[in-house]
């Protein structure tokens, strides 16, 4: 339990828990901590997994379940987890198992009680396979497997339970755990006791002393207590001490699966009683009332309720009678949240989607599977499998490949809406290696749009026949079907269809060493930088990295294949970081510095297995990575090579991408020019030196303020600055060109 002293955050008791656990973990396979809600088995496991950190060099991951409704999704969950993204061709079950392999580690599994009958068979597959792989449960009851040892966690003796109130009161309270605490002693043993001992219901009571002193609570209690459950009571009392426009929030805000920030509060929860500009306050009022936890991460405060208080508020929820209409308001925020990510797929907004669609996972599975058994919700539901179709490809492909599955069987009607889901769907079964799904995918889209005349989907159905040519081995038909598709998206006017077939043009004719693969990827980046748009422009200048490099010109191959992997990085597109690493290497090695060569061989590698494929639908550069492979290993020596190999493996993706971006040598850039800068990122820069403003420096070169915004995040990202005057001074000291 974590606390320490008065107005602390150590950890109070489970000394011997601890211990225990420790213990357990050097020699069973599964360790299940059981207690009753509130009890404090979570913060128990966290503790116990930091603390037997050093003795799995595999990791320690951490797996909350306690939003997780559809046991079906479980192995998701597991693998959302691991530290990479969860592409594979094979069975989810299958890849994840081979995604924990590589030494000893720890996986906590935190909320398993709901999940049962599921968890139990999916935790024995994973320690049958993984001998090294220790499982540290927490639920209600244990899983009952062969070799599983139970660790019955109990309440707080009372002086460990009187030692968390005195702490947490000091923290609402300056001073308690001195002169005041010394006064009320009793009386806060008595409030322990009257809370059987339960971490939470402590906790929860103890900050109440902001307003009550600790007679009153007490007495709040005392009136309750008698013969009923301990987190009951506290819930009511809690719950009874709360304003009107609290108690409402509470249930409502129950709706949620994962973490709530104040903008989906205010949508789902507000009206009928609670005006939307009083949400704010409202949920300060239940933070500090502990009803709610605020977290903050990555600048994003965002708030969480624990499993049993949420369960208290869903069970208000229900008897309110607004359970139906408040699960709607729910899944149609999301759906609006859905349709702006596809509708806004360019530039930062990108980055920022990725982030928040991951964020907010935990509650897009609980709108999707509402929308999926609510009758006639079927078409919206596979509209917004559809519209995650990057979120899905991004980071969770199998899982993504279930929800189309689902919503495919649901939405039957051949309509428009089936048609996207159908060629979206397709997408992602090309991606995850079933081709035969694809293809029977693809001929009902193609045949939907022939029949209703939707030529934006027919671009999509031509690219994607395209794409499975390509990863057929057959490149040329395949660059057949994305010029179709680049002449679909051209004559409806569609921007992002258009780049990204001119993005997978652009490379095929790289790989072949043409030059109009210069033309089709300028093309693809000014168009990008027309709409802000920054996924495709990645490929583009990748596409005139490696056509710059096979004639020889390496300051443009690197100056380009930076910006793109700086891009990759940015989206979280793994696909893309995988082939950057790879073109990094190939550059390496032709400057001769192979032990880089090997490592970013080995972090490709490391990227393209979380991909689930040697080299995706790029497999055509497969002969330049066999070249670099045979070039290095003749260079570096067979455990020379093989050593950096692993090296580069084992680095995080993050730390790839830096470590190919690091310092080359002086003659890697060419003299006199603003070396770490594109061109395009030069000229603004210089732009920005003559004092002129985003919107003029937009009007200057025919390209969207969000663009020019976009290009000065990544100037000052890149020379490490926070101003525009820092800029100009940069500028200003470097020799004219």
């Amino acid at each position: 339990m974590t606390a320490g002293g008065p107005g602390g955050t150590g950890f109070v008791g489970r000394g011997p828990e601890l211990a225990g656990i420790g213990r357990l973990l050097g020699t069973a396979g599964v360790v299940t901590v059981v207690g009753v809600g509130g009890v404090g088995k979570t913060r128990l496991a966290l503790r116990a997994a930091e603390k037997a950190r050093g003795s799995f060099p595999g990791g320690v991951r951490v797996a909350e379940l306690a939003a997780l409704e559809d046991p079906a999704l479980l192995v998701h969950a597991v693998g959302d987890a691991l530290p990479v993204a969860g592409h594979s061709a094979g069975p989810p079950l299958e890849a994840l198992i081979d995604r924990l392999r590589g030494g000893p580690a720890l996986v906590v599994l935190d909320g398993c009680e709901h999940l049962l009958p599921g968890c139990a068979p999916f935790v024995d597959t994973l320690i049958r396979a993984l001998p090294e792989l220790r499982v540290l449960v927490t639920g209600r009851r244990p899983l009952g497997l062969p070799g599983e040892r139970v660790v019955e966690l109990a309440p707080l003796p009372e002086p460990d339970a009187v030692r968390l109130f005195a702490d947490r009161a000091a923290a609402v309270v300056p001073g308690f755990g001195t002169a005041g605490f010394q006064m009320a002693g009793c009386k806060v043993a008595e409030i322990c006791r009257r809370l059987g001992g339960l971490p939470l219901a402590i906790e929860m009571a103890a900050v109440r002393l902001r307003d009550l002193s600790v007679r009153q609570v007490l007495e709040g209690l005392d009136a309750r207590s008698r013969h009923r459950c301990a987190l009951r009571v506290l819930f009511e009392w809690s719950h009874d001490l709360c304003t009107p426009g609290e108690r409402l929030l509470w249930r409502r805000v129950s709706v949620f699966g994962g973490g709530v920030d104040l903008e989906a509060a205010e949508h789902v929860c507000a009206g009928d009683g609670v005006a939307r500009e009083h949400v704010p306050a409202l949920v300060a009022g239940l933070a500090d009332a502990a009803v709610l936890l605020r977290r903050e991460r990555d600048g994003v405060v965002r708030y969480h309720l624990h499993d049993t208080v949420r369960a208290f508020g869903r069970a208000l929820l229900a008897e309110s009678g607004e359970e139906a209409a408040l699960r709607r308001r729910h899944r149609d925020y999301y759906r609006k949240i859905t349709s702006r990510a596809w509708a806004e797929p360019s530039g930062a907004a990108q980055r920022s989607w990725t982030g928040r669609l991951q964020r907010e996972h935990a509650d897009l599975r609980r709108a999707l599977d509402w929308s999926l058994r609510e009758p006639g919700e079927a078409g919206t539901a596979l509209t917004m499998i559809a519209e995650l179709l990057y979120h899905w490809s991004g980071r969770h492909l199998s899982e993504g490949a279930g929800w189309f599955g689902r919503g495919l069987a649901a939405q039957t009607d051949p309509g428009e809406v089936r048609a996207h889901g159908l060629w979206a769907g397709a997408w992602v079964s090309l991606l995850g290696g079933d081709h035969a799904t694809a293809a029977v995918r693809l001929a009902e889209a193609g045949a939907i749009a022939a029949r209703l005349g939707l030529r934006e989907i027919r671009g999509h159905v031509a690219f994607l026949t395209g794409m499975t040519a390509v990863r057929g081995g057959d490149l040329r038909t395949g660059m057949r079907w994305y010029e179709e598709a680049a002449r679909a998206h051209r004559a409806v006017g569609d921007p992002v269809g258009l780049a990204l077939a001119l993005s997978r043009l652009a490379l095929a004719n790289a790989s072949l060493g043409r030059p109009e693969a210069r033309g089709l990827a300028e093309e693809c980046v000014a168009l990008c930088d027309l709409y802000g748009e920054g996924r495709h422009r990645a490929y583009a200048l990748l596409a005139l990295s490696i056509s710059a490099w096979l004639r020889g010109d390496a300051r443009a191959a690197v100056e380009h294949g930076d910006e793109s992997l700086r891009h990759s990085a940015l989206l979280d597109d793994r696909l893309g970081l995988g082939v950057n690493l790879e073109a990094h290497a190939w550059f390496a090695a032709g400057a001769r510095d192979h032990e880089r060569a090997a490592r970013l061989l080995g972090a490709a590698d490391a990227v393209r297995a979380a991909a689930g494929s040697r080299m995706g639908e790029f497999g055509y550069l497969s002969r330049f990575h066999d070249a670099c492979v045979a070039a290095t290993r003749t260079e570096l020596g067979e455990a020379a090579f093989r050593a950096a190999l692993a090296r580069g493996a084992a680095m995080p993706a993050d730390e790839a991408v830096a470590y190919a971006l690091a310092d080359r040598p002086p003659a890697a850039h060419a003299p006199g020019k603003i070396a770490p800068l594109t061109r395009r990122e030069t000229e603004i820069a210089r732009l920005v030196a003559e004092g002129l403003s985003n919107k003029d420096i937009a009007g200057r070169l025919v390209i969207s303020q969000r663009t020019a915004e976009g290009h000065i995040e990544h100037i000052l990202e890149k020379l490490g600055f926070r101003s525009r005057v820092q800029v100009a001074a940069w500028v200003n000291r470097r020799p004219a060109v």
